[in-house]
């Protein structure tokens, strides 16, 4: 594959900016696997990332993450995931192999540049990032689908005694303070990380039972039940098919029944399943059942959304989530959305299902650029 410049035609764009093709917003999974099937059909981008390198994102999570996925369903496209097909990649494994990704393929990624705006100007995009510019005829927003934690606004009223996380910022047990833990969210996240707390601290998971998988993840049947489970979620689960269509406003609201630990596993290490977490009382955590936690620490799991307040267009609705059809804006030609959750499929998000909706958005955007509109010239 040749390297493709980054940059469609010499000269300064607007305010001393650059004038590009396409200017992909994002150097994750998503990013790179629309930046591959660009250099592919041979169009000039460029990949505008705010991380130091590639797989920082990862890098920033906790510890003792893996996913839960296997290597063989884990792969962009044109490079599978290294290792044992059937193995779980940890954290820094993601890490390490997004940024040989970007590096096999020679990726225009511009590291660095945290952009703050997208906006229409004139007959084109801008892209702002500070007093850095971009216009582009076509911009993929592919900055994922969790950046937004969220935190309740009383979180503010908890005493100053109480350490409080996010799942951005645990790392592991060592950075709590000696006492009680309260992690709130019975996801995956919080299931995990209460699980591994446990060992040193009492520890109580705040939120409703999420169900279980049937399976234990790496065991026999997990392994036997995977492909079969994979085709269903990657093939048939798509807003293509009647069922995707009807599965896909439950999924977008659902959260995630508990993968690799299960409530047994929970109870025997010690963890106490309380309620919701709906307020503070005398600077401690009050529980739905009238119930106030006397702890030390606090470790926010309650979930995550995109955060797209830097884009100044049109194309939200009422969620604050952008209007489109299998990540293409109809009302805004030449804008598209990557990577996020159940964008056209159950795996849109996931590593090993992101190049589907990568591949098409590049079709589109190759098609885009080779018929200029009158507005465009």
């Amino acid at each position: 594959m040749r390297n493709q410049p980054d940059v469609l035609r010499p000269g300064q764009g607007p305010s001393g900016g650059e004038r590009t093709e396409t200017v992909i917003v994002g150097g994750g999974q998503a990013g790179l696997a629309v930046g591959y099937h660009l250099a592919r059909r041979e169009r000039p981008f460029v990949i505008l990332d705010a991380d130091q390198r590639p797989g920082d994102a990862w890098r920033r999570r906790w510890d003792s993450l893996q996913l839960f996925t296997p290597a063989r369903y884990s792969g962009l496209p044109g490079m599978t995931f290294p290792g044992p097909p059937f193995a779980y990649p940890t954290r820094d494994q993601v890490a390490d192999y997004l940024e040989a990704y970007a590096a096999q393929f020679r990726l225009p990624v511009r590291h660095g540049v945290r952009v703050d705006r997208l906006a229409w100007q004139g007959d084109r995009f801008l892209v702002s990032a500070g007093d850095r510019r971009w216009a582009a005829d076509q911009v993929v927003v592919a900055t994922g689908a969790y950046q937004r934690h969220r935190i309740p606004a009383f979180a503010a009223e908890l005493a100053q005694g109480i350490l409080q996380l996010d799942t951005s910022r645990y790392r592991n047990p060592s950075q709590l303070r000696p006492g009680g833990v309260l992690v709130v969210g019975a996801g995956n996240s919080g299931a995990e990380i209460a699980h591994e707390v446990a060992a040193a601290h009492p520890t109580w998971l705040s939120g409703p039972d999420t169900g279980h998988l049937p399976v234990r993840t790496g065991g026999r049947w997990d392994r036997l039940l995977t492909p079969p489970f994979w085709w269903l979620i990657s093939r048939v689960l798509t807003v293509d098919t009647p069922v995707g269509r009807k599965v896909r406003p439950k999924a977008l609201v659902t959260p995630a029944p508990l993968e690799r630990v299960r409530p047994k596993e929970l109870a025997a290490a010690g963890v106490e399943r309380v309620p919701r977490t709906v307020g503070v009382r005398d600077g401690l955590p009050l529980l739905e059942d009238g119930r106030v936690l006397e702890v030390a620490n606090l470790i926010w799991c309650p979930g995550s959304r995109p955060d797209f307040g830097w884009i100044d267009l049109a194309v939200f609705g009422q969620d604050g989530l952008p209007l489109h059809d299998r990540g293409m804006v109809a009302s805004r030609p030449g804008l598209y959305f990557v990577g996020l959750w159940f964008l056209s499929g159950f795996t849109s998000s996931l590593l090993g299902g992101v190049g589907r909706d990568a591949e098409r958005i590049a079709d589109q955007i190759a098609r885009s650029s080779m018929v200029p509109s009158p507005d465009r010239g």
